[in-house]
C-alpha cells in the first residue's frame, strides 16, 4: 500500500512540473489556464503582456455596465436575459469566451452557461 501512495505522489510531483513549463512555453498572449472553478470549469488568465491592451480594448469600446445583485465572483452565474455578451478580438486568443461589464467590472464569460470564468478588474 505505501509503495502505491509513494508512486502516486511522485507521479504528480513529476507532472505538476511539466504542465507549468507546457504552459511557460505557449505562444505569447496565449491564454494560460490556471486552475478550475467548483464546477471543473477552466480558469482562463489573460497574459500579463495582454492585460493592459485588453483593458484599453474595453475602455475604447464604452460598453455599459450591467447591474447584478449577486456576488462578482468565478462561478457566478449571470441571467440569461439583459446582458449581452461581446466577443473578445482574436488577438487576444480567447476563442470560447465573450467579455461583459458588470457592475462596472469587466468579466470573461462562458456563453453557454453564463457563468463568469475570470474576473479581468
Amino acid at each position: 500500500m505505501r509503495i502505491r501512495i509513494v508512486t502516486g505522489a511522485a507521479v504528480l510531483a513529476l507532472l505538476i512540473p511539466a504542465a507549468a513549463y507546457a504552459q511557460a512555453g505557449a505562444a505569447p498572449g496565449a491564454p494560460v489556464i490556471v486552475g478550475s472553478t467548483p464546477a471543473g470549469a477552466p480558469v482562463v488568465v489573460l497574459s500579463d503582456a495582454n492585460m493592459p491592451k485588453f483593458r484599453e480594448y474595453v475602455v475604447r469600446e464604452h460598453v455599459p455596465s450591467y447591474r447584478y445583485s449577486g456576488d462578482i465572483v468565478i462561478g457566478a452565474e449571470l441571467p440569461m436575459a439583459g446582458v449581452t455578451f461581446y466577443e473578445v478580438p482574436p488577438e487576444f486568443g480567447v476563442r470560447e469566451y465573450r467579455y461583459t461589464i458588470v457592475n462596472d467590472r469587466t468579466v470573461l464569460v462562458d456563453p453557454r452557461t453564463h457563468r463568469i470564468v475570470q474576473i479581468i478588474g
